[in-house]
């Protein structure tokens, strides 16, 4: 039996800022029970919702020094779905209606929260042979393990894994401060470990010390051993190449199911397709005040607003699409300048545009399942999940090909009769305006082939079990066994 525990800093259903919430609340319940035991330590955070902070058992407390001061930590657990999920207390860090709250308050607190879900493992009686971290709040595990615990034999011989969900957060401080916080000595802070251009790093101490290094898709692994996408970490990532792979994240295949959504007005799935589908487009555009029109094509759009999701290119090229035979729909919210852009086309367009600056998981399922095709032209994405349940339902997405998005749509071929999307190659406005024409022309001229690009689409696998299989491979590697 095999034991590997995730620590992380957010996991569903308990809190969730963004998609490392669902790789830590959804992949550990994937593993064959007989063979893995898996189970999850995370903050035990105020504003968690009160239904699961009422079924938390307390198990104990005892407090642990923190380079100059005693901090309390106190233990509760549950089990959700099967997998034993741990909490760790501690009001002075996690009180607050927010996980997360910024430099330098977040360091403490990831300090204090890395050295305490090492230090609960004899209290709670589990000694895992492989420590799965997420992110940069969980950096110094790898460190605290070779630094402070590997001294002891219930610890000597623990693996740990860091899975780089996005390089461009890295936990950065003064080297003064963070050596204060951590109680970690000189030896740590050179440039071969925690320090980057003068600060300290947290993900760098983790990506350093680690056993292996994942992240979230095989192309974003390549990149970030570039300057462009390497985030100033690109050097030490091709140091580490050996040790480096990308498995792609899932999705929830229950949640997000055409043939079961209660959110969608029509169900249907991939031999209904034809003709339920349509139905959720119209019911959608009469929802939004769209012209109703079956035979229009309708681009979704569900997304943070920023640069990084490419919004710059749609801005550019906006008024020239809206010239087009099409309908857009936006969800989501971010950077003023798009919430506001989007806005104004709404209003000049207001029978092919709709702008929902809002975010809700209701109106983003009705889009998946209404939308013809789906829109994502980022600058950088290490997975992207919104591609993945967009080839789900049946909406074709049209992508920049860049990490995740190049590993999980493959370009449509008229010649061979072959893929899931389209894509462009290069960060221009006009290659992704011809993409998206590209794509207008196969669908009102080509009304067969686009639905044989629907089937191959849906007929992909991103269920986490597909993920959780190249894990256990690695955990097998990992564990020597």
């Amino acid at each position: 039996m095999k034991k590997v525990l995730y620590v992380a800093s957010e996991a569903v259903p308990f809190i969730k800022t963004g998609g490392l919430a669902d790789v830590v609340g959804s992949l550990p319940k994937c593993f064959p029970k007989e063979y893995f035991d898996v189970r999850v330590i995370i903050p035990k955070y105020a504003c968690m919702k009160q239904e699961f902070k009422d079924q938390l058992h307390y198990i104990t407390n005892f407090y642990m020094d923190l380079n100059w001061r005693q901090q309390y930590v106190g233990i509760f657990e549950l089990e959700y779905e099967g997998i034993k999920f741990y909490f760790i207390d501690n009001e002075e860090h996690f009180s607050g209606d927010k996980p997360y709250y910024g430099m330098p308050g977040d360091l403490e607190k990831f300090a204090f929260f890395s050295k305490a879900a090492l230090s609960i493992l004899p209290v709670i009686d589990f000694r895992p042979d492989i420590i799965h971290c997420h992110d940069w709040q969980t950096g110094l595990i790898p460190v605290y393990l070779k630094e402070r615990f590997q001294g002891s034999d219930f610890y000597r011989g623990i693996k740990s894994v860091m899975t780089i969900h996005n390089l461009k957060f890295q936990g950065v401080w003064d080297i003064k401060t963070v050596k204060s916080i951590t109680g970690l000595s000189d030896y740590f802070f050179t440039p071969d470990k925690l320090e980057a251009n003068k600060d300290a790093n947290y993900l760098k101490g983790g990506l350093v010390y680690a056993d292996a290094i994942t992240t979230v898709s095989n192309t974003y692994a390549e990149e970030i051993k570039t300057p462009f996408y390497g985030e100033g970490l690109d050097g030490l990532m091709q140091a580490r190449s050996n040790s480096l792979r990308g498995i792609v994240n899932g999705i929830d295949y229950d949640e997000y199911n055409p043939e079961t959504d209660s959110m969608i007005v029509k169900n249907y799935n991939a031999k209904t397709f034809r003709k339920e589908k349509v139905k959720n487009k119209t019911a959608l555009q009469e929802e939004l005040g769209l012209e109703v029109n079956p035979k229009a094509m309708m681009l979704g759009v569900v997304s943070r607003l920023t640069d990084q999701k490419g919004f710059d290119l749609i801005a550019y090229m906006m008024d020239e699409l809206c010239q087009d035979a099409i309908q857009l729909v936006v969800l989501g919210t971010g950077e003023e300048k798009y919430e506001n852009m989007f806005r104004h086309f709404a209003w000049k367009y207001d029978k092919k545009v709709s702008a929902n600056i809002y975010y809700s998981e209701a109106m983003s399922h009705k889009i998946y399942a209404a939308a013809d095709a789906f829109l994502m032209p980022s600058l950088f994405e290490p997975c992207g999940l919104s591609q993945l349940m967009s080839l789900r339902y049946g909406t074709v997405p049209i992508v920049r090909e860049t990490g995740g998005l190049k590993d999980t749509v493959q370009p449509y071929n008229e010649f061979e009769g072959n893929g899931t999307g389209f894509s462009f190659t290069n960060y221009n406005a006009h290659e992704m305006l011809n993409t998206i024409r590209y794509a207008e022309r196969v669908y009102y001229d080509r009304k067969r082939e686009w639905n044989k690009i629907v089937d191959r689409g849906m007929a992909q696998d991103y269920s986490w079990k597909n993920s959780a299989k190249q894990y256990e491979e690695m955990y097998t590697w990992l564990a020597g066994y």
